[in-house]
């Protein structure tokens, strides 16, 4: 069975023992439940504290009078208590070296330590989501890194995933890119600009923009109404034609989509993102245009005068949607309606997750009550898991304005940086030539990806290219540095003789240690912590206090210089355990541990 954190249970035993101990001393007997067990406060002795104020008065005791009272049963009738101290109320408790020992060998003898029991509930996370317009920008940077983390943080939890990425690669949107490359295009490619395909197309969205926004001011200096310029009508109506299935405009469609997908799988690629499943916006549309005629039989949906389909969400303070364009074209919850269906029935799944930009929490808010109203069975197992724009440092990202901070741009960015570091600070290794450039690569995308995490998803953010690749900040850089350090300890120990070590080991334990190996002991309860909060941002700080810790380790005991060999074997076995938590912790926010820097 995989050690899920419950093989030692120090909490349960702790319980038990202040159970027995109440009704030895006061024949008081107490649930397990009533007997809170809470780590101890940073700044005192121990790592488990008792409030016992509740109980005074039942004790006829003073609550330090009965803590004491507690803790002296305590140590003298079981093997958990070391000793224990008493700050106004609190019993603080010391757990004995062996307890602490038994849990490292446990560590390092489970191959699954970190992997919760199997749960019978399947999500479906969704991230990414995509439109083929444009290139994906550090936005879609942020939504890739929480999807793809929060799915290994669910998957380590116990349940079965499934990641799916839809690709909207229809719509208006798309249609101002193929506009604006049909006039003004001359039939270049990729090939022949040497350009990306998605940052190709991306261009021709942002020139779109600038012929947009030019007739709009002519029209209104003119005395014209400039709310559809000769351009937007333009791409409304090849709207209009895409759905009639224009051979021309599909084919002008699938090409230029084309281009965007081998840019987009290239970006996937280079940050180790993959999916189980791709939708496409264009394969669910119209059987989301069936559901809304379904809707309408129902009388849930009604036509407008104007031909616009909506439905009227007063009653949950949402007021109405349109469902349909007056012109019969869809729109996003079009195409959401479909998608659901079909993530239904492909996977009748538990909980569906979207991972979508808190800028859309009106969407689907009215998504799931429209599916609520349809009286999908699904519908209360749908969540929206928004998160914050990253912002500029001169304001939020506008990819029609041509101002965005790009992907591929940022990751060579981040990629250049890292070299420039390297050559710069003696903390590094120098290593061979042909292994540079793939350390720099995962130094740099772990630096991006924990920079990106460490910070509460619901929290608009800037980022700093240079702040999150300080190897003495709060950074991924650090935690990786740490890691590899620890690697080279590993590597020097082979040639060192070994003392056998296991649950009966005994030796005298730091507090500094007693602390490490009780941070180790937490993962799982931080894996089930994370997962039910749905919070990445709950293993990052969990891997940099680690590290943190680790650090102090490293820099005030002696390890190889250590004279009592099992004190030694201890400390190596220590180090051990540290790299193997840290290698897990930061592969469920998806970033690599390099052994060597």
């Amino acid at each position: 069975m995989p050690f899920d954190g419950h093989s030692i249970k120090l909490v349960p035993k702790l319980r038990q023992a202040i159970q027995q101990a109440f009704l030895a001393i006061y024949d008081l007997p107490l649930s397990e439940e009533a007997c809170s067990v809470q780590v101890t406060r940073k700044e005192f002795e121990g790592t488990f504290s008792f409030p016992v104020f509740s109980f005074s008065k039942r004790c006829n005791a003073l609550p330090t009078e009965l803590a004491h009272q507690i803790g002296q049963w305590l140590q003298t009738h079981t093997n958990l208590i070391a000793s224990y101290n008493v700050i106004s109320g609190f019993l603080n408790l010391v757990l004995h070296d062996a307890i602490w020992l038994s849990i490292l060998t446990t560590i390092a003898a489970d191959s699954t330590y970190g992997c919760l029991a199997r749960r019978m509930r399947h999500i479906v996370v969704e991230f990414s989501s995509p439109n083929t317009n444009k290139p994906q920008h550090l936005g879609h940077l942020r939504n890739n890194f929480l999807g793809s983390s929060l799915a290994a943080i669910l998957d380590a939890a116990g349940y079965t995933i499934h990641k799916v990425n839809l690709i909207n690669d229809r719509g208006i949107h798309i249609c101002k890119s193929m506009v604006a490359y049909q006039e003004f295009g001359e039939d270049e490619t990729p090939e022949s600009t040497g350009i990306k395909g998605d940052h190709l197309v991306g261009k021709y969205y942002v020139k779109f923009d600038q012929v947009y926004k030019a007739e709009q001011a002519l029209m209104e200096k003119n005395g014209e109404d400039a709310t559809v310029p000769p351009i937007l009508q333009r791409a409304q109506n090849m709207l209009v034609e895409w759905e009639k299935g224009n051979p021309d405009v599909i084919a002008l469609w699938k090409k230029m989509n084309g281009w965007v997908y081998d840019g987009f799988n290239a970006t996937y690629a280079e940050l180790g993102i993959t999916f189980d499943k791709i939708y496409y916006e264009s394969e669910a549309y119209l059987l989301g245009k069936t559901i809304i005629e379904e809707g309408l039989h129902q009388q849930i949906f009604y036509k407008r005068e104007d031909g616009a389909i909506t439905v009227d969400l007063s009653k949950q303070g949402l007021g109405e949607k349109v469902l349909l364009r007056n012109d019969g074209t869809a729109v996003y919850i079009t195409q959401d309606l479909g998608i659901a269906d079909l993530r239904y029935a492909d996977y009748h799944f538990d909980q569906m997750i979207y991972v979508v930009g808190n800028e859309q929490s009106y969407h689907f808010k009215v998504l799931f009550a429209i599916m609520t109203e349809l009286g999908r069975p699904y519908a209360s197992s749908m969540h929206h898991f928004p998160y914050g724009m990253v912002d500029l440092p001169d304001g939020k990202m506008k990819s029609r304005e041509g101002n965005v901070v790009d992907a591929d741009n940022l990751i060579q960015e981040m990629i250049d940086t890292v070299g420039h570091y390297m050559e710069t600070t003696d903390k590094v290794t120098k290593c061979a030539q042909e292994g540079l450039q793939k350390l720099h690569h995962t130094l740099a995308i772990g630096a991006l990806k924990f920079f990106l995490l460490r910070v509460s998803p619901q929290k608009k953010m800037l980022f700093n290219p240079n702040e999150s690749i300080d190897l003495q900040g709060d950074t991924g850089t650090f935690i990786q540095y740490t890691y590899a350090r620890i690697c080279s300890l590993t590597r020097k120990a082979a040639s060192v003789p070994k003392v056998p070590l296991d649950g009966s080991t005994t030796g005298s334990l730091s507090p500094l240690e007693q602390n490490l190996i009780f941070q180790l002991y937490r993962l799982p309860e931080t894996i089930e912590e994370a997962a039910a909060a749905y919070m990445p941002s709950v293993i990052a700080h969990y891997a940099l206090e680690l590290a943190k810790t680790y650090n102090k380790f490293y820099a005030s005991h002696l390890i190889f210089r250590e004279s009592n060999a099992n004190t030694r074997a201890i400390r190596l076995l220590l180090s051990f355990c540290v790299g193997k938590v840290l290698k897990k912790s930061m592969a469920l926010l998806t970033i690599e541990l390099p052994e060597k820097m």
